[in-house]
């Protein structure tokens, strides 16, 4: 049964609720849209007892997913990845409870299968036939995977700089590939130009409701996996920061199912580059919104973004659970996803290693004490990225 309600401004901004059986964008305002669901109705009609027999794929919540009841998925199997119990890992660092949730076991090799899997569901519904993205590689390739799935043609929008498995990727999957100087805010804008007189379905980082859904149920999964127990922190890696923004909607709304007592939320700790970390900044400065960082560069190209447009969501999440943001090196996040290949046999690419670093921080200033439970994403595979191994 579908609970889905309403599309409301992500602000607020006054503006009214906005039909889902609509397409929309970004609110009137400029800001992104967040979808609403019936969860008063969800609460008394979905038991968590329920998910116990269902196919396990993040499809396995569609109560709150964006789905009408007649209305399928365009899924490849993603969702339900693995919370490894890195025992070896937590013992090196006198951590009991250190788990990896390794979204490398996601089609296309990371965790924005998620969210492309629902953003294309609904452009599908919505009768979309061309569908745009500028992405630094892992996105484009989700998009182009699930745009052929759903046999749908796929533009792609990357920097002129992008790894080159990124754009073989989007070739297999027949996506047509653009490659524009500069990073993936000027890929954004060039997609933008070429594909809205067009009329392109956008699905950018947040520019439509839909991407953060599918991220959510990352939060969904870590109850499940956890008997609906929180860890004390959850580690994330920051690029355009929908997984952060996605579990800490999916926190609301399994507390507002009764699923877990209203209180103690993980600590949310927002991971950036040294080199390109305006999230840091803004929240070392007290900052509602963060500043466009120039000259950004990483080796971990999912946290090359400058700036994001879900910047005050992200600060948000992170100042309301109590956690904290921070920047790592290159150098260090390198050196880590060797060590959790290394310990736990886990493909991390450099994001997934710089969770690590930043928890190496964390136990440097006495933040992390040694019985408190810690998860660590890898939000994608290190294949992608041998290159930086050398």
């Amino acid at each position: 049964m579908s609970f889905l309600s309403h599309l409301e401004c992500s602000v607020p901004c006054g503006a009214p609720p906005r039909d889902p059986r609509e397409a929309h964008h970004l609110c009137s305002c400029g800001m992104p849209l967040l979808v609403r669901y019936d969860l008063d109705g969800a609460a008394r009609a979905w038991r968590k007892e329920s998910l116990t027999s269902r196919v396990p794929t993040m499809w396995r919540y569609r109560e709150l997913m964006p789905l009408w009841d007649d209305e399928e998925p365009v899924t490849l199997g993603e969702g339900f990845t693995p919370l490894v119990h890195a025992q070896r890992l937590g013992r090196d660092l006198g951590l009991t409870n250190l788990f990896i949730k390794d979204e490398s076991l996601n089609p296309t090799n990371s965790f924005k299968a998620r969210g492309l899997s629902a953003a294309v569901t609904k452009a599908r519904t919505l009768g979309a036939t061309i569908l745009s993205v500028p992405s630094a590689g892992n996105a484009a390739n989700a998009m182009a995977a699930y745009a052929a799935c759903a046999g749908l043609e796929a533009r792609v929008f990357m920097p002129k700089d992008v790894k080159i498995p990124f754009i073989r990727e989007c070739e297999l999957y027949g996506a047509d590939v653009t490659l524009v100087d500069g990073f993936i805010t000027d890929a954004g804008r060039v997609a933008a130009e070429r594909g809205k007189p067009l009329g392109w379905y956008d699905v950018s980082t947040l520019k439509e409701p839909y991407r953060i859904e599918g991220k959510k149920t990352m939060g969904y999964e870590l109850g499940e996996q956890m008997d609906w127990r929180w860890p004390d922190w959850i580690i994330y890696p920051t690029g355009g920061g929908t997984g952060i923004i996605g579990m800490w909607k999916a926190f609301e709304e399994i507390e507002r199912l009764g699923w877990v007592p209203r209180g103690k939320r993980p600590k949310m700790v927002s991971v950036q580059a040294e080199h390109c970390a305006p999230i840091p900044r803004a929240y070392d400065l007290g900052a509602e919104r963060s500043e466009m960082w120039q000259n950004a560069r990483t080796c971990a190209d999912g946290l090359r973004v400058p700036k994001a447009i879900g910047d005050f969501l992200i600060l948000r999440a992170v100042r309301e659970s109590g956690g904290t943001a921070l920047a790592v090196s290159d150098a260090e996040m390198v050196r880590d996803m060797k060590v959790i290949g290394a310990r736990e046999g886990v493909s991390a690419a450099p994001e997934g290693g710089a969770t690590l670093s930043a928890l190496r921080h964390l136990q440097t200033r006495g933040l992390v004490q040694p019985d408190d439970t810690v998860v660590l994403f890898n939000t994608g595979g290190a294949l992608k990225y041998l290159d930086v191994l050398g």
